[in-house]
């Protein structure tokens, strides 16, 4: 045998134009995997320029999350139709995997866009603005509950978010509604919920509707938040304004950026109308 004929590659040939190195050559010649063509008698092991797709096809399994078991598996029965079936299974996991990624993007892109936005605000102004209509997924209704209740409610919450892929990156809110804030049960909330641009059919949904809200941010923990409160309908009666069916609360800084709860920032979006004199 003549390696010279250009027909063989030496093993650090071979590792050189599969970017490993020779021990994982030699590895895969020990445990069966992946052998060279020849060997000389003085132990030199030379590979063929046709064991290259080959090398390619298992280091593409490799880094698709097979193991070097499964793949041994697949090379000791493989045949034209095993092969075919085994890429179109790692077809559809790279597809999976893409939408799991892209997902994931737009979840980044949510929580940077609102920790910039959060960097511009003036958390001790209140404003009335017009907001646009909004679809919210919620979840059960947890006005009453108790604690087991409520942790049973949020857990459902939090694993039908994951489940079908409902988590857009934009925080978890409460809604509160009309009656329960007049009787001053600010935390004693009807709906939790999470803001969807692209909505998807078979979930609960709540749609918001375009309108005036009264806009104001409560530093600390909810123990406190009755006085936030108080500033704001102090503003909504300095602007002739009532009370709307609903209020809702999102967290602007919570524990993802803050340590303390006294640093923690809640925005309060009240639904208001003018009162017609």
């Amino acid at each position: 045998m003549n390696k010279k004929n250009g027909k063989y590659l030496t093993t650090g040939e071979f590792a050189k134009l599969c970017k490993v190195n020779k021990q994982t050559l030699f590895y895969y010649d020990q445990i069966g995997l992946f052998s060279p063509v020849l060997k000389s008698e003085k132990g030199y092991r030379y590979y063929s320029i046709r064991q290259l797709e080959l090398f390619f096809v298992i280091d593409l399994l490799k880094d698709l999350g097979m193991s070097l078991i499964e793949i041994q598996h697949y090379m000791q029965n493989k045949t034209p139709e095993s092969f075919l079936s085994l890429m179109y299974q790692k077809k559809e996991e790279i597809v999976k995997k893409r939408q799991e990624i892209e997902t994931k993007e737009k979840i980044i892109e949510a929580k940077i866009a609102l920790m910039e936005e959060a960097a511009n605000i003036d958390f001790h102004q209140i404003t009335l603005e017009q907001l646009p209509d909004v679809t919210l997924y919620i979840s059960r209704n947890i006005e009453n509950i108790t604690d087991e209740e409520f942790v049973e409610v949020f857990s459902d919450f939090i694993n039908e978010l994951n489940e079908s892929h409902l988590d857009t990156g934009y925080p978890i809110g409460s809604i509160t509604k009309r009656e329960h804030v007049l009787k001053g049960e600010f935390t004693n909330y009807s709906y939790l919920y999470i803001e969807q641009p692209n909505p998807q059919e078979g979930h609960p949904y709540f749609r918001t509707v375009k309108g005036d809200f009264l806009i104001g941010y409560h530093i600390g923990d909810e123990k406190t938040i009755h006085k936030t409160y108080k500033l704001l309908f102090s503003e909504m009666e300095a602007l002739n304004l009532t009370l709307g069916d609903y209020i809702f609360e999102e967290y602007i800084y919570d524990t993802v950026v803050k340590n303390h709860k006294e640093h923690f920032v809640t925005k309060i979006m009240i639904k208001v109308d003018k009162i017609e004199n």
